[in-house]
């Protein structure tokens, strides 16, 4: 049959089993925003205040649901305004599919009225992007846009279709969406012989990352550390793989990690390292990480292998696979004395983090963790709150903490909470903030109010640009240059003026009644949690440091 560009599109999503998209119109894409009406019963559009907020609420969508998130977006300004949340999705392993307008096809390469070229902007941050100026070519660049964003390592991919072909008519023939392609398995050799490592090994530690959510390998993980008695340390983007309360998690590693985390991996005799990629945020002295185990690295991505820290053995694998396949070889058995000298690690790190500020982070945390289940999905901007929300959340499930790890956005939070409270409508969204990360991108709370999504916004406001702040006091001999706005911001206020509730919070006590009246609205509220500018993120490894080096007050 024959179909128009646009027409074509829409049913690619379909196909693909797209329910919703985000975005925001403009002349090139009209075509494809008028053929979105006459789809407007099968396929939900959520208009945002800004581009950028639809790129990140079309990844906060994707870690929510486990979906290939969806972005449109028209020429130019419309497209730039997608690369920031492109680039988060690409340092985070997203799946994401943007699909740009561009001009007609006569006037693309003469500086015509929003012209860009965003394949050649965002080729560095896009696991493979699209430029079609072919109606011919079309169908297939949208099924290899979602086939390539969700299979092996998971990415963001661009489809950028000039405004001619979104009206060209072409015969299209449907097709039922691919299955993901194989992944990439470790051997019975392989899984053997890192399975006598582990029984063999007297200090074995696991520390791992992003690689197990993306894997949906929690369960089994859960399976591995207790049945062979093995602690654990991971990455702010594994928060929620293990129970706050569970005696074998060491808590986040690295330069804001725990102690316990930091002193294990230091001291281990054997280091199995799950879909993580050692950055410079963990393997902060790459001579000296774990220097003394034998360390082993299982990553779906063999660019990774090798690449921050060397390893005595790799394994290039789907992390699942390599656990279900290791758990029937390694020994159910006890590491008594081991488990107890962790067990003194971390319990020196939780009296390190005992609150004296009179609104501490950590009661406010607690308090949302206290008053939530489990389901609750927790969204963070990037900066000192971020951190604080890594090492307090307390609940354990590998899809509640949404975060900007690689690229570490400011800005990031509330589209990637409109996208989470989209895509799951039924949970709970707990969106942590602090007031510099908050004031970049709160235009959306537009956004939340228009469509009335439930999110709480909890800004965490010490009147300062923290994590800056943090290190000025630390490094730079307290000169707060630029860190110290004076802003005059009323949130309160402005919530009202947006349509949204909103509270304010000096103690304890009064955030949890704010919080609890916020649990019984039915659209966004805010609450302004007023802390001590010099309250410090601890603890803390400087740049080049080891845990030697650990700062603790």
């Amino acid at each position: 049959m024959k179909m128009t560009g646009s027409q074509i599109i829409m049913e690619i999503l379909l196909e693909q089993g797209v329910d919703t998209v985000f975005g925001y119109p403009g002349g090139a894409a009209l075509n494809i925003y008028d053929t979105l009406y006459q789809y407007s019963d099968r396929i939900r559009h959520v208009l945002t205040a800004h581009e950028q907020g639809a790129a990140h609420a079309a990844d906060g969508y994707a870690r929510a649901t486990g979906k290939t998130g969806v972005v449109f977006a028209t020429s130019g300004p419309g497209a730039t305004n997608l690369v920031t949340g492109i680039a988060t999705a690409f340092m985070d392993s997203i799946p994401m599919v943007a699909i740009t307008s561009n001009v007609a096809n006569s006037l693309i390469g003469r500086d015509a009225f929003q012209e860009v070229y965003i394949t050649g902007i965002t080729m560095p941050i896009t696991k493979h992007n699209f430029f079609v100026n072919k109606v011919e070519d079309l169908a297939h660049a949208v099924r290899e846009a979602f086939r390539i964003a969700a299979t092996g390592r998971k990415g963001p991919v661009l489809v950028d279709v000039t405004k001619d072909v979104s009206a060209a008519l072409c015969e299209f023939e449907p097709k039922e969406a691919e299955h993901q392609v194989k992944m990439p398995t470790a051997s019975d050799e392989e899984i053997q012989k890192i399975a006598d490592m582990i029984n063999q090994a007297e200090r074995p530690a696991i520390y791992c990352g992003g690689g197990v959510p993306a894997s949906d390998a929690g369960h089994e993980l859960q399976e591995l550390i207790h049945k062979a008695d093995i602690p654990i340390a991971y990455t702010m983007m594994a928060v929620g793989i293990v129970g706050y309360n569970d005696t074998h998690s060491l808590g986040m590693i690295g330069m804001h990690g725990s102690v316990a985390a930091n002193k294990a991996v230091d001291q281990a005799d054997l280091v199995l390292a799950l879909g993580t990629r050692f950055s410079d945020r963990v393997a902060l002295n790459t001579e000296k990480f774990a220097q003394r185990a034998t360390k082993v690295q299982v990553d779906i991505d063999e660019s990774e292998i090798n690449k921050n820290v060397i390893v005595d053995m790799s394994v290039l694998s789907d992390v699942k696979y390599f656990l279900e396949k290791l758990l029937p070889l390694v020994e159910e058995k006890k590491r008594t004395a081991w488990l107890e000298q962790v067990a003194e690690w971390r319990n020196a790190s939780i009296a390190a983090q005992c609150p004296a500020a009179k609104m501490h982070p950590r009661d406010i945390i607690g308090a949302v963790c206290d008053m939530t289940d489990k389901e609750t999905i927790y969204v963070t901007d990037v900066g000192q709150h971020q951190m604080w929300a890594a090492q307090f959340i307390k609940h354990r499930n590998t899809k509640v903490f949404l975060t900007s790890g690689g690229l570490g956005t400011m800005g990031f939070g509330y589209g990637a909470a409109i996208g989470a409270q989209v895509g799951c409508p039924d949970k709970r969204v707990i969106h942590f903030t602090g007031d510099a990360s908050f004031h970049m991108n709160l235009n959306e709370a537009c956004t939340a109010v228009s469509e009335e999504l439930p999110i709480i916004t909890v800004i965490m406001n010490n009147h300062v640009l923290g994590m800056v702040y943090q290190w000025q006091s630390s490094f730079y001999d307290r000169r707060y240059s630029a860190t110290v706005p004076n802003r005059k911001t009323d949130f309160v206020k402005l919530a009202e003026g947006f349509g949204a509730k909103s509270f304010r919070a000096e103690t304890p006590e009064e955030f949890k009644e704010a919080f609890a009246a916020a649990l019984q609205e039915k659209g966004p509220v805010w609450i302004e949690c007023i802390i001590d500018q010099e309250e410090k993120v601890l603890p803390m490894i400087p740049n080049g440091g080891t845990v030697e080096d650990i700062i603790l007050n």
